[in-house]
């Protein structure tokens, strides 16, 4: 909990972030900072009277609006001298017409002026390297001709953002049907180059002989590197939007854009000792770790203080639900996510994960009341159709799904969710080619998505092209290094491949991924997690137990062949990691640790066919090395499993006519 001095002036800094985003049209980040805002935790005794910069009288000087103020005095005679226009532009952008509020303060004639100076002065410039003093007055030199025009920089950054809102609207009108013959994806931001240019001109006219920008507060750098993103100018971006986050914290819209260009924990982590320190840098950190698939206890406590702080935040709540979602607890992200949903019913951001978790619980009577929900509050949002498409999805109708993801790319072509899902519709169709195109998509809108990987990987091995599955499966397993299913498609691809050496390490892997969760990451299915972790997949047990078959060491086959039977009724208690360990290859041995019988510390998986085969194998195998009675007690089990039952008996009889011919 915040002090109550700290939590005033928590208060009194979100509600100027929800102001200054509201000015410069950022409307989401001023909605979440608005969320925040309402969330923060407050004692009856504490709450005070309004903020006063919205309940003073104004001065006679002061036009009656509610703006904020700029503690730089040039800055606040340029905006108090721009007001008018300035209204008239915000009400044309809030109007969507993007070009008549840049035309405002920029018009075509004063671009084209101050463009064709700065191609002419660096046609190469990509980024600004105005630093130090020769550099700086050089610039201004060759600039003097056509100056930038004298705006504040409120103006100035409404009038750009405007430009590249525009440049938004005229790429989407400018692509063909989602997925058409004539969709390459490669449709662009023309006003990226110009608003570029520009920004470039700009700050080689403010950089003083330090190498920092005189007076600046930080939107035109969070502008400038969102271009160079958009422009795949990574390093560049990321330099400009750290610059924009040290000189001012609350534009969330800002670390976003940073969030967007992190693909590893190794590089946030590199980043975390850059940023400044600062609730909204904290913040950061939880939603990147979240982005990134990662999960723990730690991650659980950061969380966990945030809502210390802000109890009722919608974002928070979304994070909490997200991190159950990631560490497989689909029983207790759906309950988050059902009291998200009570506390903010018309709330649709992020409920196309939740219809995901009720996918995959084949919870069928809640998609289709969340389904209805979301049409019910806007029918025509990315996210609805989302989730109405999962609707359909379960119930096989994968024709209709299609449609609805196709819906909610033509709303947003950003829409992760929807591309990938799309990908996976499009296998279920067997349309292989059109399957690749939207996991390709999807990964070229957010290269962290496993599952977009993942998919790639699949649809390549329906085609039977293992190199490249096991490419794009390694790209999963990478994003997603404790999921045993990303492993077990590893070890199967390079299975297939005949690399069976490398195949046991994966499915190894894969073991270990599973127990990882099994027991309990973060939270657990009930409070039977801790004793699932010594049941492993009897499949996997299965194949590991082939390959070395395949390669040769009985022994080592043997033993996995037995691991396999033994999780019918639960595996040992004293399972060391070493019969799992990934470097243990095919001259290893049977070792001592391997499970002797043991306690039943688990309900275990039953008769499955993995287990029927497993004891089928042995069963041979007891033949073969002449243990009539092993066998004989093998084969009458599978009689009994109804499991290979033909093949079963057939083995009995020939068993009895061996023991017979030996006197037995």
């Amino acid at each position: 909990m915040l002090s109550q001095r700290d939590a005033a002036e928590m208060r009194a800094n979100l509600q100027e972030a929800v102001v200054k985003c509201s000015e410069r049209c950022l409307y989401q980040s001023a909605k979440w900072a608005a969320e925040l805002l309402t969330s923060l935790s407050t004692t009856e005794d504490s709450i005070e009277p309004e903020d006063s910069q919205m309940t003073e009288v104004p001065a006679a000087a002061v036009p009656p609006i509610v703006v904020t103020g700029n503690v730089d005095p040039e800055e606040a005679q340029l905006e108090a001298k721009e007001i008018n226009q300035y209204l008239l532009a915000k009400s044309f952008f809030d109007c969507r017409e993007f070009d008549r509020c840049a035309a405002v303060f920029l018009p075509d004639t004063v671009l084209s002026g101050i463009l064709s100076t700065a191609a002419t002065k660096n046609p190469n410039a990509s980024a600004p390297q105005g630093k130090g003093k020769s550099r700086g007055s050089a610039a201004r030199t060759s600039a003097a001709p056509v100056a930038t025009p004298k705006l504040s920089q409120k103006s100035l950054f409404l009038a750009l953002y405007a430009k590249f809102m525009s440049g938004e609207k005229k790429k989407d009108e400018d692509s063909e049907m989602v997925m058409g013959p004539h969709d390459g994806g490669n449709a662009i931001n023309k006003q990226l180059n110009v608003i570029s240019r520009f920004l470039e001109t700009w700050f080689l006219e403010h950089t003083n002989e330090n190498g920092s920008v005189d007076g600046s507060q930080g939107w035109l750098e969070y502008l400038y590197g969102m271009v160079l993103a958009k422009d795949k100018n990574e390093a560049q971006a990321m330099h400009w939007l750290l610059k924009s986050v040290h000189l001012y914290q609350m534009n969330w819209s800002c670390w976003l854009e940073m969030a967007s260009l992190i693909g590893r924990m190794e590089d946030l982590q590199q980043l975390g000792q850059r940023v400044p320190a600062h609730i909204f840098g904290f913040i950061f950190n939880i939603h990147t770790s979240l982005e990134l698939y990662q999960s723990g206890p730690d991650l659980s406590a950061r969380l966990d203080q945030l809502l210390s702080i802000f109890p009722t935040s919608p974002f928070i709540l979304t994070c909490v639900a997200l991190l159950a979602y990631h560490t497989k607890d689909f029983v207790t992200a759906d309950a988050h996510f059902s009291n998200l949903l009570a506390l903010h019913p018309h709330r649709l951001d992020s409920l196309d994960h939740y219809s995901n978790i009720l996918y995959v619980m084949n919870l069928r009577p809640k998609l289709s009341f969340l389904a209805h929900l979301c049409s019910a509050v806007d029918k025509f949002r990315p996210e609805s159709c989302v989730v109405i498409g999962n609707y359909y999805s379960l119930l096989s109708s994968h024709e209709k799904a299609v449609q609805y993801f196709r819906r909610a790319l033509t709303l947003d072509r950003s829409c992760l969710s929807a591309w990938t899902l799309m990908g996976h519709e499009y296998v279920e169709l067997k349309n292989t080619h059109a399957a690749i195109e939207s996991y390709r998509r999807a990964v070229d809108v957010n290269r962290r998505d496993y599952r977009a990987w993942y998919g790639l990987g699949q649809t390549y091995e329906v085609l039977e092209m293992h190199a490249y599955a096991l490419w794009y499966y390694k790209r999963a397993a990478g994003l997603r290094p404790w999921d045993g299913k990303m492993w077990m498609a590893v070890g199967s691809c390079l299975q297939k491949m005949g690399r069976d050496l490398e195949g046991i390490k994966a499915l190894k892997r894969a073991l270990q991924a599973d127990s990882y969760y099994d027991a309990g990451v973060g939270s657990s299915f009930g409070s039977g997690g801790r004793e699932r972790a010594a049941i492993m997949d009897p499949e996997i047990l299965l194949q590991i137990a082939g390959m070395y078959e395949r390669l040769e060491d009985e022994a080592e086959a043997r033993s996995y062949m037995e691991m396999c039977v033994a999780q019918e009724e639960g595996a040992a208690e004293n399972l060391d990691s070493s019969v799992i360990n990934i470097h243990a290859d095919s001259q290893s041995s049977e070792d001592d640790s391997r499970p002797q019988g043991g306690g039943d510390t688990g309900s275990g998986t039953g008769v499955t066919a993995a287990t029927s085969k497993a004891r089928m194998w042995l069963a041979k195998h007891a033949m073969r090395t002449g243990d009539y009675n092993r066998a004989m007690q093998l084969a009458t089990e599978l009689c009994q499993d109804g499991v290979e039952v033909e093949e079963a008996k057939a083995l009995v009889r020939e068993v009895r006519v061996r023991q017979e011919a030996d006197g037995l």
